[in-house]
């Protein structure tokens, strides 16, 4: 029995609200059950000095968890003068993802980076972040072409991300807290809207796991993707 009496290929409630800050070219804020996420998207007419003549947008993602996000207060960042390896670790896998749906030579010779704050953390924060994140890029790109500031949709496909693992001996989808402290095996999938896959991260806590659990993970995170990729349409066509 999981904790939250959810059945082992069932995600946790999504809503995602577009819209939610004033100034940003696209906003949204994700809820994946208790993980509470704020994506923004800002549009820079520039690139980074190594793509500048190149004819090649850029696209870039900084991450960041409130302070009491989590049970106890976490000091900010900015307080200790540097990013956490984490911190790191996640803005790059973000980023990473968000390309790998952009054709960057449509999107010409600008910068788009997407912030993805954390609000409220019950596990999962990275990949809530990439599928809200992949949200306010799409608004910010609709702009764009709305515009006519670019003649083509950049974006190739969705891209979401969804946890796996293994929980009392059984692969489950979608970890929250609860679940992620004491799993066995704790995965992280990123996926295009078509099935292609972008990134997993996969690691045994103790236990190895076979090939044939990593399977049934995958089964399950494709499952799940699709679900919040349904839901990224209908938030982003309205």
């Amino acid at each position: 029995m999981r904790p939250s009496g959810r059945k082992i290929d069932q995600l946790r409630s999504v809503s995602i609200e577009t819209g939610v800050t004033k100034h940003a070219e696209g906003s949204c804020l994700i809820k994946c059950g208790d993980t509470h996420v704020l994506c923004t998207a800002s549009l820079e007419e520039r690139v980074p000095p190594f793509l500048r003549n190149s004819g090649l947008g850029w696209v870039t993602a900084e991450y960041g968890m409130l302070p009491r996000a989590t049970t106890s207060r976490n000091r900010r960042e900015a307080a200790a003068g540097k990013q956490s390896g984490r911190t790191q670790e996640i803005q790059r896998l973000i980023g990473r993802s968000l390309r790998a749906g952009i054709d960057r030579s449509a999107l010409g010779e600008r910068q788009i980076t997407v912030d993805c704050d954390v609000i409220q953390a019950d596990g999962g924060t990275r990949c809530a972040s990439i599928t809200g994140g992949w949200v306010a890029l799409r608004l910010a790109v609709n702009k764009l072409l709305k515009a006519g500031d670019i003649s083509s949709d950049p974006l190739t496909d969705h891209v979401a991300a969804v946890s796996c693992g293994i929980y009392g001996g059984q692969p489950v989808l979608d970890l929250d807290y609860a679940e992620d402290s004491e799993a066995g095996t704790d995965a992280n999938f990123v996926m295009t809207g078509t099935g292609g896959l972008i990134e997993i991260q996969a690691s045994a806590e103790g236990a190895t796991f076979s090939r044939d659990e990593f399977t049934q993970l995958l089964d399950l995170a494709q499952s799940g993707v699709e679900t919040l990729v349904a839901a990224q349409l209908a938030a982003t066509t309205n």
